[in-house]
């Protein structure tokens, strides 16, 4: 082969890296599409003069110090966090914050009661009508790392971003489809493991980390991926509850060897990750699986705050179903019900839960 040839036809598709030629309109390997606007065989033209529809809840500025009157008088809060009247330490926005970015779509994020800080963090994002499109992404910072709550942040809005940016619908088919979404998910994990890099200074004695889990979902077909212990749980309603997601931890292992999940989940390495996002990392690929959802269901995405408690799926699905019954199935009133549960059970870690309803 001459250069020149060389030259026009050895390019990667940008979705997934595969290699293709210049000529090509498709990825053979995720049916990414190449040229906008030119639709497969057999398949309607898509209007690729629309952007994105998928809103993404302003947040505002989650890193900084306390805003706004002191919540127990009112009083004006100082630059030193005490109100400048009663001397109580006002709470910063990252202790507890809700996103939702359509009415079937919410999620809340808490400090919970035990840690001084709240090193989880969340992005949400989701076209308006119910069951059409939703991005959930939570990371869990590494307690024991320095700056994971800034590390989690960043992480969890570089992926959302990507996963907001790229909509490609493959060739037409499912499985063109659902490789397409799974590349998705596989560039916002890069795109989260730089964000944690570029918050970690070079000569950190100990880097920044963080887990990482994202759930699309996309008119029926719900792909989840993940790095770490934050999971992701499908809860249709009348069947039964599926675990989206596969730890990677001690306790996961140890479960995979016999072990019983209450003995693996309650020893002194329950909470020990083998993959995880940060300069130390072994591998940030998400391990991926797909779901084509049939009927009605709770998605739910969340940091091991809320499965400490219970983390088995069905009475994790339980407990989901009877407070959004509780909370006439309203996203965001369930899971702020849901945080405030794990709380009272304890509230040892971090809490986040980012629901959608289809």
């Amino acid at each position: 082969m001459d250069a020149a040839m060389t030259s026009t036809t050895n390019t990667a598709c940008p979705s997934c890296g595969g290699p293709v030629a210049e000529a090509d309109l498709f990825c053979e390997a995720c049916g990414a599409e190449l040229k906008p606007g030119t639709p497969a065989p057999g398949t309607p033209a898509l209007d690729t003069d629309t952007e994105p529809t998928v809103e993404i809840t302003a947040v505002g500025s989650l890193e900084g110090g306390p805003v706004g009157p002191c919540a127990s008088c009112g009083g004006t809060v100082g630059a030193d966090g005490y109100c400048e009247t009663c001397g109580t330490k006002a709470a910063k926005p990252r202790d507890h914050f809700a996103e939702q970015p359509a009415p079937w779509v919410a999620g809340v994020c808490d400090r919970g009661i035990r840690h001084s800080r709240n090193e989880d963090a969340m992005a949400l994002g989701a076209d308006a009508a119910p069951g059409s499109r939703a991005l959930l992404v939570v990371c869990d910072g590494v307690s024991s790392s320095l700056d994971s709550d800034v590390a989690s942040l960043a992480a969890a809005r570089a992926a959302l971003e990507v996963l907001v940016a790229d909509h490609a619908h493959g060739i037409g088919t499912e499985t063109s489809r659902a490789s397409a979404i799974g590349a998705r998910l596989k560039a916002a994990a890069d795109a989260a493991s730089d964000a944690v890099l570029d918050s970690t200074s070079p000569d950190s004695p100990n880097p920044a980390s963080c887990t990482f889990v994202a759930a699309v979902i996309e008119d029926g077909l719900l792909v989840a991926g993940n790095i770490g212990d934050s999971r992701a749980y499908w809860f249709p309603d009348g069947a039964e509850p599926v675990s989206l997601t596969t730890d990677d931890s001690w306790a996961a292992e140890l479960i995979a060897s016999g072990v019983s999940r209450e003995e693996a989940e309650s020893g002194p390495h329950a909470h020990a990750i083998t993959r995880w996002l940060g300069k130390d990392a072994p591998d940030h690929t998400p391990r991926t699986t797909t779901l084509e959802i049939e009927g009605a269901g709770w998605l739910l995405v969340c940091s091991d705050g809320l499965w400490n408690y219970c983390s088995e799926a069905a009475p994790l699905a339980d407990l989901v179903r009877q407070t959004a019954a509780d909370h006439s199935g309203e996203p965001r009133a369930t899971a702020s019900a849901l945080v405030d549960w794990a709380n009272a059970q304890g509230g040892q870690d971090n809490i986040t839960v980012a629901l959608a309803r289809v």
